[in-house]
């Protein structure tokens, strides 16, 4: 089935620079006019203000982000032309996995040429999030494409994004093929984990950490290890390989360290016993360890987003810099700290300043020996910075 086209954007003079730079979202104010009555998800054409062809694009009433491109060629939006997409994206993950590694992110939105799409592959469940209303229009196409370039036996949809308000979408989750029974069971490096992608955080696993997770691994041996906001134990788990002493793993969610638990059980060459859980509030139970005077080799801090938007960067900032600073004075001189941030509202630039002001704070002299960003299988388009949203550092205590 094509996509009739019910309308047309016409952007006011001198707004299609960033058309012409391919970035592929079109804002609400830079509309002159809308021709037709195209709704939520529709094909449009995007013109120039002189009437020149710029782009196809999903329409968004609902959102400020007004329309997102499908295509800068005048081309057939059909469901050959999702699968077409999603083959090729599939295609450039080859490489990823192995008989060492059975998940990975299949389609990353934007950067895949598939503005609100989100695929990622564990063993032989695909999850997908459609976060847009150009992928909940053709939640069909893609859910079939997906199926016929991997051969997946099951996917679920995990379409409980806030973002989908945005779009004037309701949540959605569910079975869409196949049938689930509990936990799915991967590999990654060698290693086993259950990922619960009914319930768990974003799909399921943080796999935009994989080549992370493949650092601490190469950085724990003979370490006592403390890991923030350990959520399945991803970063514990890596560090036990990788020979750490003892690992001291903390979250505030009991579902979530009951799977990690389960995931050190399902590895039964790790050493149990080095393993701590603690369910508690990260924060709190960061101050508590200072007031103990713990000490440590290295220290992981992983936490949720705090800035979805640079609205919220203000916020989030100290949120960022109050944790860095506590687990930097935990740290043994020349102790390592890993620290990231998800925040799409919170820029690298941004994070490194937080990250020294934390360590000014501390009173103790600190070097960045490396960088992390998000594995491979998450890429970013050049003409789609906002989809580099993951960013680290990895930071020596002098």
């Amino acid at each position: 089935m094509a996509a009739r086209l019910v309308g047309a954007i016409v952007l006011k003079p001198g707004r299609e620079k960033s058309l012409a730079h391919r970035h592929p979202w079109i804002f609400s104010g830079a509309i002159d006019r809308v021709e037709g009555a195209p709704g939520p998800g529709d094909t449009v054409s995007v013109r120039a203000h002189d009437g020149a062809f710029l782009a196809l694009a999903a329409y968004s009433p609902s959102s400020q982000i007004r329309a997102r491109v499908w295509t800068f060629a005048d081309e057939a939006i059909d469901a050959a032309w999702f699968h077409r997409r999603v083959a090729a994206a599939v295609a450039a993950r080859h490489g990823m996995l192995d008989a060492r590694h059975d998940a990975c992110r299949l389609v990353h939105a934007e950067s895949d040429g598939l503005p609100g799409v989100i695929a990622d592959r564990y063993a032989d469940t695909i999850v997908v999030q459609l976060l847009s209303a150009g992928a909940e229009a053709w939640r069909d196409a893609i859910v079939d494409a997906l199926v016929t370039t991997t051969g997946a036996t099951t996917v679920m949809e995990r379409s409980d994004a806030e973002v989908r308000q945005l779009e004037g979408l309701a949540p959605a989750s569910g079975v869409l093929r196949g049938a689930l029974d509990g936990p799915v069971a991967i590999r990654e490096g060698g290693l086993a984990f259950l990922v619960d992608v009914e319930r768990g955080q974003k799909t399921g696993f943080y796999l935009d950490q994989r080549d992370s997770r493949h650092t601490v691994r190469g950085l724990s041996d003979g370490r006592d290890v403390l890991n923030g906001f350990c959520y399945t134990g991803g970063f514990t788990l890596a560090a036990l390989a990788g020979g750490a002493r003892a690992v001291d793993s903390i979250d505030s969610s009991a579902d979530a360290l009951a799977l990690a638990r389960r995931n050190l059980a399902a590895n039964p060459a790790l050493p149990a016993g080095a393993a701590r859980w603690h369910e508690a509030d990260v924060f709190t139970e960061l101050r508590r360890l200072r007031n103990e005077n713990r000490r440590y080799d290295f220290a992981i801090l992983d936490p949720p987003k705090f800035a979805p938007t640079a609205a919220h960067a203000a916020r989030a900032a100290r949120a960022y810099k109050d944790i860095n600073l506590l687990a930097l004075k935990l740290l043994v001189p020349g102790g390592l700290l890993a620290t990231f941030s998800c925040s799409g509202g919170v820029s690298a630039e941004l994070f490194r300043k937080i990250v020294a002001g934390a360590a000014v704070d501390a009173k103790l002299d600190a070097t960045v020996v490396g960088r992390f960003a998000a594995s491979a299988d998450h890429p970013v388009a050049l003409a789609f910075p906002e989809g580099e949203y993951l960013k680290g550092l990895l930071v020596r205590r002098s």
